[in-house]
């Protein structure tokens, strides 16, 4: 199973990507789910779907056709189907507040669950063999690099505060409950989480195989948008998912001559050349803005032409190998950059800002750094085997 995880900020029309991808590989003939993780869902506005037909059917796979379904997760079934024990207590602990019944509802829903159940899907449907290729339209950045950091954390929480938590409170509940203001988790509550943990098993390995997954960051020719998309490349890296495309959406095309376009024809192509700068050695795909709304099947196909030229496979497997990579090796922070064609005689590397800049003869390579890394300074660099290994120490 194949799947693509498409992100980026809001409103660069991941959304109608997503599903163009879906249209293609459903073409291709592969079976194909197309399941939006944004809690603002417009995957069923992209099909056009009629709100009064397909109202509520979206919150299981729906067939789009034999080979294509969308999914619009829905958080409220999912409290139905996996979060029960655990909304139930948090709903009661809110009530003795004073918080009203519905309120408490909804601030049961806690930071996560949407993510979580994502997963636990994702991890049936690759178990049960359900589909070929799964596209995931992910939420905005933020919720994205959210969305692919709850496994290890979860996996953490379940190794080591899960056991001691649990044990604990079997132990002093009969006396704190006579005590406490309200009653502390029953052991059915951990039960709960124990078997949701369960469903999550083996998923980070899938996000993390670069064979299975792979991320497609969807950005516009705009500087803001731009900026979010280069530390969301760097997030992801961080977190060791492979970015295999980056899709460059609404560019103004060439044919538009109005001089009322000039300075955006101006803007755009700065902002073009510099995200093949910065991304490369990672592909950048361009489409150009329609002329009119990308909505319904019909348009979709239309996208897909764009998006994925002739025969072009969506599902094709093109990059395994991560661009660069963060670790810290005997306590010093280092970066490992792939530069496969470079000779040690040509490299040249300086800091600029947040970002650790590599030239290699007239190419130049712009790598943006975590937080923990932007204050740090390049001290020691070596190249084997086609990797640069770059040492950052604070500044003497």
């Amino acid at each position: 199973m194949r799947i693509l995880l498409f992100s980026g900020k809001g409103g660069v029309g991941k959304t109608s990507l997503a599903a163009a991808t879906g249209v293609k590989l459903a073409s291709l003939n592969y079976r194909t789910l197309v399941m939006s993780i944004d809690p603002a869902h417009s995957l069923a506005d992209s099909f056009d779907l009629e709100t009064d037909l397909f109202h509520g059917r979206t919150s299981d796979p729906l067939p789009i056709n034999d080979l294509l379904s969308i999914f619009e997760l829905n958080i409220q079934k999912e409290i139905r189907r996996h979060w029960a024990e655990i909304s139930s207590y948090v709903t009661s602990i809110l009530r003795t507040t004073g918080i009203s019944g519905v309120e408490a509802e909804e601030l049961a829903i806690l930071p996560g669950m949407e993510e979580l159940s994502a997963m636990m899907y994702i991890n049936q449907y690759h178990r049960e063999n359900s589909y070929d290729v799964i596209v995931l339209d992910a939420a905005p950045t933020a919720e994205s690099l959210r969305f692919i950091s709850m496994p290890t954390t979860l996996d953490w929480y379940m190794k080591h505060i899960f056991p001691f938590q649990r044990n604990l409170l079997k132990a002093v509940r009969p006396v704190a409950n006579r005590v406490a203001p309200f009653e502390l988790p029953t052991d059915s509550y951990f039960a709960n989480i124990q078997n949701l943990f369960k469903k999550l098993e083996g998923v980070d390995d899938l996000m993390e195989d670069p064979n299975i997954t792979s991320v497609r960051l969807i950005t516009n020719p705009e500087k803001m948008v731009l900026r979010e998309t280069q530390r969301a490349f760097v997030y992801f890296s961080l977190h060791g998912l492979t970015v295999d495309t980056v899709i460059v959406n609404r560019v103004l095309p060439l044919d538009v001559q109005d001089t009322w376009f000039h300075d955006w024809h101006e803007s755009q192509g700065k902002i073009l050349k510099e995200i093949e700068d910065y991304f490369a050695p990672v592909p950048v795909k361009r489409v150009p803005l329609f002329a009119r709304e990308v909505l319904g099947k019909q348009r979709l196909e239309e996208l897909a032409v764009w998006l994925y030229p002739g025969e072009e496979d969506p599902a094709a497997v093109t990059r395994t190998e991560k661009p660069y990579s963060f670790g810290k090796v005997n306590g010093s922070y280092e970066i490992r950059v792939l530069l496969p064609f470079a000779a040690k005689g040509e490299i040249g590397l300086f800091k600029k800002g947040d970002e650790l800049v590599v030239e290699v003869g007239t190419l130049r390579r712009h790598i943006g750094l975590p937080r923990s890394m932007a204050s740090l300074l390049p001290s020691r660099a070596k190249l084997e085997k086609h990797v640069l290994m770059v040492e950052m120490k604070e500044a003497q």
